[in-house]
């Protein structure tokens, strides 16, 4: 267990390694910081640091890098999450605000991202499991064609076209969307197809094949199939930090393009709560040298979906963080208002 002394020196060499990306040394510390020591001392306490494998010395030089252990303990025990400023909170508020619907507030929440923590920003779609129905929508195309049309309490939106055995009227239109609304409203997905399996019984022989036909339309639309969609921006930010990566990039661009390895590195969306994963945290090889940082986002105590950034190992935690903390907060007041 490190005492407190050495966790400043640690807290210490992480910030100047990240504002400076030089290895730091026991003359700078003593300069930069009031540690109260002696740079004898923060020569001790750096290889002693050292020693537990919390930083390293990447050449011959007399400086020091943090490790990913070392990145894990500042996480895990020193660092705050800086909070955003007046002007930086007004800003995010104005700018998801103007958000038209659902694939507008996505695509700006990532682009803020990408803008507000100058790394790469993802944002998974709210889950339509963990969504409610609001309004079930059907709509005469052609005698026997229909468009249903499916909208979440999230503001998601899906389509489906059928071909109705028999050409339906009005009259029987506006009646099975009533009684659909009727069961479905305000009921989760895994709810509906038990609300409405009885429904068509309560319509004609004769309309019950239209009915049948718009009921396994309604269910399979609410079948997990483009689920789990995930968006991405701020790519080119990475190249900025070009001498952050070992090698080459391209295995972190490489990864970046799975759509897999982007829904495994924000995690299950079944809680808000902020995960940090550090360098060979990471399962995939190719973001051994990354690190993320994700968070759920929706209503409640329960995430609709996540959304985070990727960047490499020497980044601004605390900044980072509250970015992401932020930006989850004001998506998710959006989607309970809509």
């Amino acid at each position: 267990m490190l005492d407190d002394r050495k966790l400043d020196v640690l807290r210490a060499i992480v910030q100047d390694y990240v504002a400076t990306h030089e290895p730091v040394g026991s003359k700078a510390l003593a300069e930069r910081h009031n540690l109260k020591v002696s740079p004898a001392t923060i020569r001790n306490d750096m290889a002693a640091l050292e020693e537990e494998g919390y930083i390293t010395q990447p050449h011959t030089s007399a400086g020091r890098v943090p490790t990913d252990k070392g990145y894990r303990l500042f996480v895990d025990r020193l660092a705050g999450i800086k909070p955003l400023s007046t002007p930086e909170r007004r800003a995010i508020q104005l700018f998801l605000d103007g958000a038209v619907d659902l694939d507008d507030v996505v695509g700006r929440t990532v682009r803020l991202l990408a803008q507000l923590t100058h790394q790469v920003a993802v944002v998974q779609y709210p889950s339509l499991t963990r969504s409610t129905i609001r309004h079930v929508e059907l709509l005469t195309l052609a005698p026997t064609r229909i468009m249903l049309v499916l909208i979440t309490n999230t503001g998601r939106v899906e389509q489906r076209v059928m071909d109705a055995p028999a050409p339906i009227g009005e009259n029987l239109l506006a009646d099975l969307r009533a009684r659909i609304n009727g069961k479905v409203v305000g009921k989760r997905f895994a709810d509906v197809a038990l609300l409405v399996q009885d429904l068509g019984e309560s319509f004609t022989a004769e309309e019950r094949p239209i009915v049948t036909t718009v009921l396994a339309t309604l269910l399979d639309t609410l079948v997990e199939q483009q689920e789990e969609r995930v968006v991405l921006a701020g790519t080119a930010n990475l190249t900025r930090f070009g001498t952050d990566f070992p090698m080459t990039i391209r295995p972190v661009l490489e990864a970046l393009e799975e759509h897999v390895v982007l829904l495994r590195l924000l995690g299950e969306a079944t809680e808000p709560a902020m995960v940090v994963r550090i360098g060979h945290e990471n399962m995939h090889e190719g973001l051994a040298s990354t690190s993320v940082v994700s968070v759920g986002y929706g209503s409640g105590d329960e995430a609709l979906a996540k959304l985070g950034v990727l960047g490499p190992t020497r980044m601004d935690y605390p900044g980072t963080m509250g970015a992401v903390r932020a930006v989850a907060r004001y998506v998710g007041q959006i989607l309970a208002e809509s």
